[in-house]
């Protein structure tokens, strides 16, 4: 936080707390009442600081605290500015982690004396927003091809928990770097600190901290704050796009959390709920930050978003309200995870709205048509398997099913982030060489190769040689056990 310069003390307005519930604490003013979205500072060092939501009348404010209010008493004098909450921005943020505040929480030496930014924005003018549909490739082969993702647009990962939301994120900021040269900007909404630290140091590793900046607000940290952080980080995006005209990938982990914290402050704020527990405000608050990720002629914020789907419920308000503002879903399947088809996308539940000729072309619309209806075939023929069996399908069906398997496993890709766990090499593969592999399995080009030679590969060719190499040791072992029957052992 910025210290209050000589100057400025003059221009300090005083207050007075006159009640204290939790996180929510009402403020007493002589004249001048602050107006919304002010911070205020107060306790023993100034150490509290909280952010006014609602004038009660012509000298009482109600206000969320940001920080912990511990050691917060009644009739403790209160000082603001009237300025609202920001935060640094420029290039010397790069490599860098940051709470809401601004302030660094990586140990690492002190900011220079820079530009600071409000941390709320109006989204940009639609004169502004670019009109053209470009396609952010990703390298990853299921996106990619199935679920292109658009250049300045929003894309959500939905899933429940532990189906891989994390791992996809982090892999996709590890790519924007080979792929597109940008700015990556992860924001940690409401997540766990483990996590985030494990993030940095990976990301360290990886040697890809020094092109992107990281902001945190943990789930140990009041609903206040939880609750500005997504506004604090694409606040430091916009600055790279509108001033730097550079392109940003903007991580956030996790919007359900976003939203539950807007329901905390609502449920503090003594709001009615609606339906679910929810706040009645949702639906204004996640506009208000969604709408402000944008493709400009300066530049663009691609946005990737995980979202916690309540019990896998896709009809649940905060699953429904995000789905309006994306252009790409990407569903993640618990049953595919199970199955070790890693990234676990769910292809007939995942949908773009890139995926038309005029946009991605003739050819990719045509294979992923295919692609989907393949598998949809296959999803249909998969009771009829589990009751009479593979060997009572027609041949057609038959191959419905060889191809449908071999395009499953053709999805997999070893993640560059989850080489330590896994022990292979991370794999990135082109659009080109992705949409190739798929159009030869779709002709039966490798019916001959087994399934297994699919699984975990890069492009099509990784696959061959492997189900080449399958296919000599499998021969070498049939040899080997004809050997042994020729000559018993006496």
């Amino acid at each position: 936080m910025k210290a209050v310069s000589e100057k400025q003390k003059d221009s300090l307005l005083f207050g007075k707390v006159v009640s204290i519930r939790g996180s929510v604490v009402d403020i007493w003013f002589e004249n001048n009442v602050p107006s919304i979205n002010t911070v205020i500072h107060t306790g023993a060092k100034k150490e509290v600081v909280i952010e006014v939501l609602a004038q009660l009348d012509n000298h009482r404010v109600r206000g969320i605290a940001l920080t912990p209010t511990q050691g917060l008493a009644r009739g403790m004098i209160t000082e603001t500015l009237g300025q609202q909450l920001s935060v640094p921005v420029g290039a010397e943020i790069m490599g860098r982690m940051f709470d809401v505040f601004g302030n660094t929480i990586d140990h690492g030496p002190s900011l220079p004396k820079m530009k600071w930014h409000n941390v709320h924005q109006l989204p940009p003018p639609l004169g502004k927003q670019s009109t053209e549909s470009e396609i952010f490739e990703t390298g990853i082969k299921a996106i990619d091809v199935l679920v292109p993702l658009e250049h300045g647009g929003n894309a959500g990962l939905f899933g429940g928990a532990g189906v891989g939301k994390t791992v996809l994120l982090t892999e996709m900021i590890h790519n924007m770097v080979g792929y597109h040269q940008g700015v990556s900007m992860f924001c940690g909404i409401g997540e766990r600190c483990r996590e985030g630290h494990e993030l940095y140091h990976d990301m360290k590793k990886a040697d890809v901290l020094k092109n992107m900046v990281m902001m945190f607000g943990q789930m140990n940290e009041p609903p206040g704050a939880r609750f500005r952080v997504g506004h604090a980080a694409l606040t430091m995006a916009e600055y790279f796009r509108d001033e730097e005209h550079r392109d940003v990938l903007l991580l956030i982990d996790n919007v359900f959390r976003f939203i539950q914290a807007g329901m905390e402050v609502s449920g503090l704020m003594g709001q009615m709920p609606s339906r679910l527990g929810y706040q009645p405000t949702l639906g204004t608050e996640l506009a208000k930050l969604e709408e402000r990720i944008a493709n400009t002629d300066t530049g663009a914020i691609t946005s990737i978003q995980a979202v916690y789907v309540p019990a896998d419920d896709l009809t649940d308000p905060s699953a429904v309200h995000t789905f309006s503002h994306l252009s790409a879903s990407i569903v993640l399947s618990r049953k595919r995870a199970s199955e070790g088809l890693y990234p676990a996308i769910d292809i007939l539940q995942s949908s773009s709205k890139m995926a038309t000729p005029g946009i991605i072309g003739e050819r990719h619309y045509i294979i992923l048509n295919q692609i989907r209806e393949t598998l949809a075939q296959y999803e249909e023929l998969k009771d009829i398997i589990a009751m009479l069996g593979l060997e009572q399908l027609s041949v057609t069906d038959r191959n419905i099913v060889n191809r449908a398997r071999r395009l499953e496993r053709f999805f997999t890709q070893p993640f560059f982030t989850t080489e330590q766990f896994s022990g292979m090499k991370g794999k990135g593969v082109r659009l080109e060489d992705a949409l190739a592999g798929c159009e030869r399995i779709l002709s039966d080009e490798f019916k001959d190769l087994p399934e297994s030679a699919f699984y975990m590969v890069g492009n099509i060719e990784e696959a061959i040689e492997k189900g080449k190499n399958e296919i000599s040791k499998e021969s070498l072992k049939s040899a080997d056990v004809k050997q042994v029957e020729i000559n018993p052992v006496t």
